[in-house]
């Protein structure tokens, strides 16, 4: 019975460790951990390096020994083997010494220590998903934040404004793209029939690789982003392109049968068709099918919208705010009226730097992949990449306080079940949240299990500040609110009759660069019915 438990055991915490090492790339946390695992990869491979030195040495020792006695017997080999104990040398070396050097294993068993260290840490290294999650990260801030993609890969956040690059964010630590890594995300791309962004890529792929010799450590190659890029000059409908550069892929492969087969069919295509795509035909970006409040969203993301400053708006202020509650009355809160319609207010300093980390620290270990509503059931999604957990009271005394600060400030009952466990997330590479509710839209929403009703407010604080992006965007309201360390943004998701506010639609902008934690507390309708008054119109 005790040999069943711990089998039980051990298999729960190795698929614990899977999951949280899984999908790597939607969370910075994951991604720290990620750094050390390659400082651990530096010292094995340290190592390597200074055993094959060492035998390499070995070897010169062996080459300079048998060299120099070569050099002495040039000239009289006869008079010098004569010598019993020099021809007794010889034999030895060439039936003993050179066997032991030739077929030394050493350099075998070098490389499967190198090998052996390696797979014992490959379970906590990025996976395939990860690096393509990566990639598409990137994508994504060219995308949001129109950055120039040329000087995107030499490491320079650029737009374009009234005809000049403006630098949009000036990053502490410089960093480029090499043509390999151009490469991947294109290829990346490509598999996703993203032609888009795959001709973009493998453009920036071909122009780094020219004139550059191919590493050991890259995947692609000067003639391999020749092909794709081709290929997808021929999906945007660039046939004129798609064969100039398959002609130049023919100057390095001449025998390559199915570069010469693309060839004919785009020469054929070129002269059955009398209107054709140049080169200098604009590439553009397809539209969004599913997300309509695309541009906006967007450009909220760009800037901060049309929001209202108090000379703008009068019925705007800042003011310090106890709510009536005693708990409240020596350390007033500093509250942000942001928006009327919808009401949003933000809270300045409503944690201290040492609650946020123990925040972040509780949640740390049970990060999973962030989910949606999909259907009855929940499910990961593109358009939300980061990582989130649920922390009970029973997880840190400062969770527990929390509750009681947000209901002094809220008046409401944020207890379970009326209140939903705090949920931590953290962000990963240019992890974002598209726009959407908070409520649910739906009758056979997942939300109404906990049969408390609707979602009915939204309390988020930033536990984190945030170097560039990661705003949070109300859509149809057009404004944004930056991710502001130890503060927190109250709305209300619903009209005091119940129905859902569309003007709370809302987005998490993507993060550019910094580490994004938000605590999310959703309180539900139930137990809030002397708090949040039904109004006599109907209509509120």
């Amino acid at each position: 019975m005790i040999s069943f438990v711990w089998l039980f055991l051990s298999l729960f915490v190795i698929n614990l460790c899977e999951k949280s090492w899984g999908e790597m790339f939607t969370s910075m946390m994951s991604l720290n951990r990620a750094v050390f695992a390659e400082r651990q990869l530096i010292d094995h491979l340290q190592t390597y390096i200074e055993d094959e030195v060492q035998r390499l040495n070995d070897i010169k020792r062996f080459f300079s020994k048998v060299s120099s006695l070569h050099n002495q017997i040039s000239n009289e080999p006869s008079a010098t083997i004569a010598n019993p104990l020099a021809a007794f040398k010889l034999v030895k070396r060439l039936k003993s010494e050179w066997p032991n050097v030739v077929h030394n294993i050493e350099a075998q068993d070098n490389i499967n220590t190198l090998r052996e260290g390696y797979g014992k840490m490959e379970g906590s290294l990025p996976r395939l998903e990860d690096l393509q999650g990566a990639a598409q990260g990137l994508m994504r801030l060219q995308d949001v934040y129109d950055l120039r993609i040329d000087r995107f890969v030499q490491g320079l956040f650029q737009q374009i404004t009234h005809g000049s690059p403006v630098d949009f964010y000036n990053p502490p630590v410089f960093d480029s793209l090499s043509g390999d890594d151009c490469f991947f995300v294109g290829k990346v791309a490509y598999d996703l029939k993203d032609y888009y962004h795959s001709v973009l890529w493998f453009e920036e792929a071909v122009r780094l690789f020219r004139g550059t010799e191919w590493s050991l450590e890259n995947e692609g190659s000067l003639e391999d982003a020749l092909d794709h890029l081709a290929f997808s000059h021929f999906k945007t409908g660039n046939i004129t392109y798609a064969l100039s550069l398959s002609q130049e892929l023919l100057v390095h492969d001449p025998m390559n049968t199915r570069i010469h087969l693309n060839i004919q069919k785009y020469e054929k295509l070129l002269h059955e068709s009398s209107t054709v795509a140049t080169p200098s035909l604009a590439l553009k970006r397809p539209g969004s099918t599913y997300l309509k409040t695309r541009n906006v969203y967007e450009k909220l993301c760009q800037t901060k919208g049309s929001q209202p400053r108090l000379y703008e708006n009068p019925r705007l202020f800042c003011d310090y705010y106890t709510n009536g509650s005693p708990g409240l009355v020596l350390q007033p809160m500093k509250r942000e009226l942001i928006s009327l319609q919808p009401y949003v207010v933000l809270f300045h300093d409503f944690v201290t730097r040492t609650e946020a980390q123990h925040i972040r620290e509780s949640a740390a270990p049970g990060l999973r992949r962030s989910v949606v509503a999909s259907g009855i059931n929940q499910a990961t999604a593109e358009y939300r990449i980061s990582k989130s957990a649920w922390l009970k009271d029973s997880a840190h005394e400062v969770v527990g306080k929390l509750d009681r600060r947000i209901t002094m400030v809220t008046g409401l009952n944020v207890q379970p079940p009326y209140g939903e466990y705090l949920q931590v997330v953290n962000y990963g590479i240019g992890g974002h949240y598209e726009p959407h509710f908070d409520h649910a839209t739906s009758d056979s929403s997942p939300l109404y299990r906990l049969k408390t009703g609707n979602r009915l407010a939204t309390f988020m604080i930033y536990l984190s500040s945030v170097e560039a992006g990661g705003f949070t965007a109300f859509i149809y309201s057009n404004f944004s609110v930056p991710a502001t360390e130890n503060s927190a943004l109250f709305w209300w998701n619903l009209h005091k009759n119940g129905q859902g506010n569309v003007d709370t639609l809302h987005a998490g902008c993507p993060v550019i660069a910094g580490d994004k934690w938000v605590a999310n507390k959703w309180v539900h309708e139930y137990g809030q019915e002397f708090t949040r008054r039904c109004s006599l119109n109907p209509r509120e």
